[in-house]
């Protein structure tokens, strides 16, 4: 059973006409969780919203390729750096690769001067190779302090050789895909700087997210071995050179054509990509915390990965395109019903009947959490009491579960109409590809399991398949079917916090004991939290506020997930062991799929 959302439409290309619900502009209250009822209407929660035609190439690029500096941010590398546990000789090894790298960078800015004819944009091209050139010499006087011309000592590696040659191949003029032109005009010199620069841009942009990103782990430490290197990145001198290459990019692509746009975003992504292999190139002498897999032994231990269903994966919360799809094919009042077929509910009482029990879940949902709110608050992590407490939210969602059943709401649904609504629903962007990049991986020896309260698992079986995912065990309820049309009965198997807990044990349970499990549970709301403080690494995706306040109230820690990393990461320095460990009342809070699938399995 799930709580209220204010539902927009979902805008999904599904051709049957069924389904123009999805198209129309009517806002329907439905079921999903409190915790979001109050997000917008217009957009679903975690939908992206379009990014705006006035917004320039360089941003628009950064956006697009958010996920590419999430994965680079989780490296190894970079990971051992923040942490301030990382062996001197890897450092000294990268600074010597990104003299390498820099001097490539001179000879790019150098080659968009000249093609340039615009006067201040060849003004801020010059300031930025300035600003590279100091850099070099900031990087000289490292290398004289430790007494070594490691630049001569160490030959350039594979994976730097492969971004300084893309980079000088496209001041060049050599662009994949596109055919060499001769620069006999101001708009193909223009054209040739834009194209340096869309290769050049994602790397200062990226070193500012990093800077930022990695400022904070100074606070409180004295003596940061890499203190000087966080801080240049995070300068506001720094910070001013990316956002001035942006502009720069932006400034020389006004003129081009959406193809020669497209162009520079292929340029973009392919140097974030470069990038990201730099970072991984760095050879370790070290363990490295991440990714999880990699810390995970395939011969001696089993990968279980645990998920929720609904807007943990999904967008939209799946009751509410059941409670759609029964409106939408609901008789109107003055229509006869062949004899032979389950008797429905008109679309006036169908939408009535919904009404109220949204209105009723609603309720007594937000009286349940302040119930359990007003009982003493932990002064320490108590999961013995939290279970027992939540039990009272357990019984409240089976007795609404019982009312939808005994209201009929959910009689005469499709299972083909069900079907096809699983086909066309929206998944979390990067969903996809981390439960793929699972089941493709043959040697990982991980198994996933989808626990969810889903009425109809059939729903969930129908998404993950049209994205290509066929490897999930799904533990849901069923709606029962007769001649491929429900009768509004649900055969009941997880409708509480309680029956998840219950399912995530007995799986345990049920795995082969020649193997210790990992396990990772990845939810979104207080129905999950048992499970999430049972995996020996819990994951809450989405900013719940009911699962914030209740873990709190029984000393749960949400702790962001790359800072938890990152502190990890000094412990394993020290005691060479992660010790990532069920039941310790710490969660990690992730901002999307990309960030789960970085710390989970890398780049």
């Amino acid at each position: 059973m799930r709580s209220l959302l204010l539902l927009s439409p979902l805008r999904l290309p599904i051709p049957n006409p069924v389904f123009n619900f999805f198209n129309s502009n009517s806002i329907f209250r439905f079921y999903s969780r409190p915790s979001h009822y109050l997000r917008s209407a217009i957009t679903p929660p975690t939908m992206a919203s379009p990014i705006e035609e006035s917004v320039g190439v360089a941003r628009r690029c950064w956006i697009n390729f958010k996920k590419e500096s999430t994965f680079a941010i989780y490296t190894p590398f970079i990971v051992c750096l923040a942490s301030g546990t990382l062996n001197i000789d890897t450092f000294r090894h990268y600074i010597a690769q990104d003299v390498h790298f820099l001097k490539a960078f001179v000879q790019g800015y150098e080659a968009a001067e000249v093609c340039t004819d615009d006067d201040d944009a060849k003004v801020g091209i010059s300031e930025l190779r300035k600003n590279i050139v100091n850099e070099l010499k900031m990087h000289d006087a490292v290398l004289e302090e430790w007494g070594i011309d490691l630049v001569k000592e160490c030959t350039i590696n594979p994976a730097t050789a492969k971004y300084t040659d893309f980079l000088l191949a496209t001041a060049s003029g050599k662009v994949e895909g596109v055919k060499a032109a001769k620069l006999a005009t101001p708009f193909e010199k223009t054209k040739l700087a834009a194209y340096t620069l869309g290769a050049m841009t994602p790397c200062m942009r990226l070193y500012a997210y990093i800077g930022n990103e990695l400022q904070v782990f100074l606070e409180g430490e004295k003596n940061h071995p890499y203190e000087k290197w966080i801080d240049s990145y995070a300068s506001e001198g720094f910070q001013a050179s990316a956002l001035q290459t942006e502009d720069l990019l932006d400034k020389l692509s006004v003129t081009l054509t959406g193809e020669e746009l497209d162009i520079i975003e292929k340029l973009y992504h392919q140097a974030m990509k470069l990038e990201i292999q730099f970072f991984l190139a760095q050879p370790l002498v070290q363990k490295a915390i991440i990714p999880l897999s990699k810390d995970h032994n395939p011969a001696e231990q089993r990968l279980t990965i645990f998920s929720d269903f609904d807007l943990t994966c999904t967008i939209v919360d799946s009751s509410a395109i059941l409670a759609e799809i029964a409106i939408i094919t609901a008789p109107k009042s003055d229509q006869n019903q062949p004899e032979n077929q389950i008797s429905r509910m008109s679309l006036a009482n169908l939408k009535n009947a919904w009404g109220d029990l949204s209105k009723q879940y609603m309720e007594e949902y937000e009286q349940c959490i302040e119930k359990i709110l007003l009982t003493e608050k932990a002064e320490k992590f108590d999961y013995g009491r939290l279970c027992r407490t939540v039990e009272q939210l357990s019984d409240f969602e089976k007795r609404a579960n019982s009312r939808v059943v005994e209201s009929g709401v959910l009689k005469g649904l499709n299972l083909e109409d069900i079907k096809r609504a699983g086909q066309q629903l929206i998944l979390q962007d990067g969903c996809t590809d981390f439960f793929q990049s699972i089941i493709r991986n043959e040697n990982l020896n991980a198994d996933i399991h989808v626990l969810s309260y889903c009425w109809c698992g059939d729903l969930i079986r129908s998404s993950f398949s049209s994205g290509g995912i066929d490897g999930l065990d799904i533990h849901a309820n069923e709606l029962i079917f007769q001649e491929s049309l429900s009768t509004g009965e649900i055969v009941k198997k997880v409708e509480s916090p309680i029956d998840k807990v219950q399912a995530f044990s007995k799986i345990l349970m049920n795995c082969r004991n020649d193997k210790k499990n990992l396990t990772v549970y990845i939810g979104d709301s207080v129905g999950d939290l048992l499970c999430l403080l049972e995996a020996d690494v819990g994951i809450v995706l989405g900013s719940s506020s009911s699962l914030r306040r209740v873990g709190n109230h029984f000393g749960v820690s949400f702790v962001p997930l790359f800072p938890g990393v990152v502190q990890k990461q000094k412990m394993y320095a020290v005691s060479d062991s992660s010790s990532w460990t069920g039941l310790s009342g710490v969660l990690y809070t992730a901002s999307s799929w990309a960030e789960i699938h970085a710390f989970v399995l890398g780049s």
